[in-house]
């Protein structure tokens, strides 16, 4: 997995109206200039907002990718549980759950 290649894509696309102009005209020659994962261009390219969150990608980069392809903010946050539903808990970043992955905020004492 590539995280920060993953993000830096996300990044330019929220940030450059001429990446966001190749991401819709070709994404594969624009996914080629970046170190990406066959699982990470599919999820860009659908785009699937719940697989990207459990990739790792940070809220603040993912929200707006969202928002650039229209996806409302309460259908954003409900992607994001869905991803974690679908795909397990979030692998990579700050984001990364650790523990059983149902629950990251709670310490084992806490559960019982």
């Amino acid at each position: 997995m590539s995280l920060y290649y993953l993000q830096k894509v996300l990044f330019d696309l929220n940030r450059d109206t001429l990446v966001q102009a190749e991401y819709l005209a070709n994404s594969d020659a624009l996914f080629s200039k970046y170190t990406l994962t066959e699982e990470e261009q599919s999820a860009l390219k659908q785009p699937d907002i719940g697989l990207l969150y459990v990739l790792g990608v940070n809220g603040q980069i993912l929200m707006h990718f969202a928002a650039f392809h229209q996806i409302e903010w309460d259908d954003y946050l409900r992607l994001m549980r869905e991803g974690v539903e679908q795909h397990g808990a979030v692998r990579d970043g700050v984001y990364a759950m650790t523990g059983e992955g149902t629950n990251f905020t709670l310490d084992s004492e806490a559960k019982q």
